[in-house]
């Protein structure tokens, strides 16, 4: 299954004053596309072009550091363009995510707190996220491009902590833009959706 990039699921500005017009065009248009035609190339000459992207995530991950680098930022990137929309974020969750996140992360709050350092805590480039293991939410970090399903986890939201993601608009301040993400552009409904898919 050949790569390709998605379209964003909104205007370029619609994201402002949280995340720029500029940080779309550079993030979507010049690293996912990169993402896209190196993991194709990579792919094909893998024997893999015609796996589905989950199973080339797998399947490349600690054997060929190449091939996943570009399909794991490929598959993260193309949840990270749904996981934002205009004024999202806030605490008002669906109701099913809310009992889950209630009963497995000690409820929105601590729920915002512990993501956030997650975010924080990435040292360099990487990801956080809330991902479904085990038939429980958890809280992760992952380095690069690594994400969940290499660890046995689904996710069902994450957040870009790599420098290309946020240094336009917040410079070195991470946790501003960690923060801005969950507070103001986290689509909750795509978050359920996911997290009806991961069986839970």
């Amino acid at each position: 299954m050949a790569f390709t990039l998605p379209e964003l699921p909104y205007a370029y500005d619609a994201l402002q004053p949280f995340m720029s017009k500029e940080t779309l065009e550079y993030h979507h248009d010049k690293h996912h596309q990169a993402y896209v035609d190196m993991g194709n190339k990579l792919a094909t000459e893998a024997g893999l072009a015609d796996a589905s992207l989950e199973d080339v995530v797998k399947q490349s991950f600690g054997k060929n550091q190449p091939l996943f680098n570009n399909a794991g930022q490929h598959y993260n990137h193309i949840h990270f363009w749904k996981w934002m929309k205009p004024n999202g974020g806030g605490k008002s969750l669906p109701g099913k995510l809310q009992t889950a996140f209630d009963s497995d992360l000690g409820g929105y709050d601590k729920f915002r707190t512990d993501f956030v350092e997650a975010g924080k805590g990435q040292f360099g480039s990487g990801w956080a996220w809330v991902a479904v293991k085990d038939g429980k939410l958890q809280i992760m970090k992952t380095p690069n491009g690594e994400n969940p399903l290499v660890h046995g986890a689904t996710p069902i939201l994450g957040v870009d902590v790599w420098e290309h993601s946020y240094y336009i608009d917040y410079r070195n301040a991470r946790p501003k833009y960690l923060e801005a993400f969950v507070d103001s552009l986290v689509n909750w409904d795509y978050v359920l959706e996911r997290y009806e898919a991961a069986g839970a």
